[in-house]
């Protein structure tokens, strides 16, 4: 993005070099992270316990400490677009360890409630082969200034947990889908197969299995959904997870992408070679999906640090196919998970440290830092976010607006 005037290109340039101008100071909750000043550091640690991807970067300068206190990290210029003049960022709420905050947001906005779900497989739950995960959801109404001016307003939301009938078992991703939800579950055992459920998502939240199959063969362990806004179509990604974290058998199928026409039927992959495909979204005017892969975790099967933790982008053609696989970016922390966009086309993924942002080229813009894994958010409308962070919950103002609104199918 080029700034649209000399006197913002003049600011925008000097706050790289960690300065402000005037009246348009850095926001209060964000920091300049130039780069530069990383670019070479002389001594680098090899890989070791205190140097991978799951071990915070500290930039020199900084310390976790001052990189948590101000947690809107500006290392473009454009990020500031994105954040706005006064970002804001509140713990809402939280547990005592059991993950309740983590996969399938979505935001319906007739309701203006985000839905979520428990972590699937996950020991401090106890859920995946011996229960399901459960949905939940929060009401946004209630969240005032006086709220998201705090830092920590935990238990400020009420949190309830949404009953479908029938269950959505082990859900994990979601989306809008023509004024309801779409849900995709991972499947519990052999004997209760991977599966998209379409959700009332008023009371009382009935619900609906649309596919639970690929001619006769189980899906593997469905991980996330989306919905292309230029043809109307499902597309979900199918990973190895459930097996990995021990709730479902060995997978009889390849790790692919699928999309699935709901009126026809018709069920096809859309890509495949993957290690483990993860999140996918589209670009605003459908032309491109992207998707996470995040192969270097293998859950309980243990960490490759070889495999990919990259974003891919393919080309979305007129019929709904995928070409030119294109590997867009590589997150320098964690694994990238959930992934949205923007109006302007940026792109959002949850990751090792927080939210990253890249511009429609791949470069990094900034982060919305946490200090520890981030496995999804969601946009809700414009300027608003809720991000999931496993055992704490965040509610996020900001100046961007998501690319896709509840009712755009």
């Amino acid at each position: 993005m080029v700034p649209h005037n000399s006197a913002t290109a003049a600011l925008v340039s000097s706050l790289l070099f960690g300065l402000s101008l005037g009246a348009e100071p850095v926001p209060s909750l964000a920091q300049v992270i130039d780069p530069r000043t990383f670019n070479a550091l002389g001594t680098v640690p090899p890989l070791s316990a205190e140097a991978n991807a799951f071990v915070p970067f500290t930039p020199p300068g900084t310390s976790q400490q001052s990189l948590l206190a101000k947690p809107f990290h500006i290392y473009d210029a454009e990020f500031l677009d994105i954040i706005g003049r006064n970002p804001t960022l509140t713990l809402i709420n939280h547990t005592s360890g059991d993950p309740l905050f983590h996969e399938a947001p979505v935001w319906h906005p007739d309701t203006d409630e985000v839905f979520f779900c428990q972590n699937a497989g996950s020991p401090a739950a106890g859920t995946g082969l011996n229960k399901s995960a459960i949905l939940q959801k929060i009401s946004l109404s209630s969240i005032t200034p006086a709220i998201t001016s705090q830092r920590n307003a935990s238990g400020s939301v009420k949190v309830n947990v949404v009953t479908t009938n029938p269950a959505v078992i082990n859900p994990n991703g979601g989306t809008n889908y023509q004024g309801q939800l779409l849900f995709a579950g991972e499947g519990q055992g052999a004997n209760i197969a991977p599966a998209i459920y379409l959700v009332n998502p008023k009371s009382p939240h009935n619900a609906t299995v649309l596919l639970d199959n690929f001619f006769g063969r189980q899906f593997n362990s469905l991980n996330d959904v989306a919905v292309n806004p230029r043809n109307g179509e499902i597309y979900f990604t199918d990973p190895t997870y459930g097996f990995s974290q021990d709730f479902r058998p060995p997978p009889g199928l390849p790790k692919q992408v699928y999309r699935f026409h709901r009126d026809t039927g018709a069920v096809v992959v859309a890509a495949d070679g993957f290690n483990m495909p993860n999140g996918i979204s589209f670009s605003p005017n459908g032309r491109h999906a992207y998707v996470t892969d995040s192969g270097l975790a293998q859950a309980f099967k243990g960490i490759d640090f070889t495999a990919p933790a990259t974003v891919y982008r393919f080309d979305v053609q007129p019929d709904g196919t995928f070409e030119n696989r294109k590997t867009f970016a590589f997150a320098d922390r964690g694994i990238p998970d959930g992934i949205a966009l923007d109006t302007k086309g940026n792109v959002y993924v949850g990751s090792g440290d927080g939210v990253h942002v890249w511009n429609p080229s791949g470069k990094l813009l900034g982060k919305i830092y946490l200090g520890t894994s981030t496995a999804n958010f969601a946009f809700a409308g414009k300027g608003r976010m809720v991000i999931l962070v496993e055992t704490e919950l965040y509610y996020v103002t900001l100046k961007a607006e998501g690319a896709f609104p509840g009712r755009l199918y």
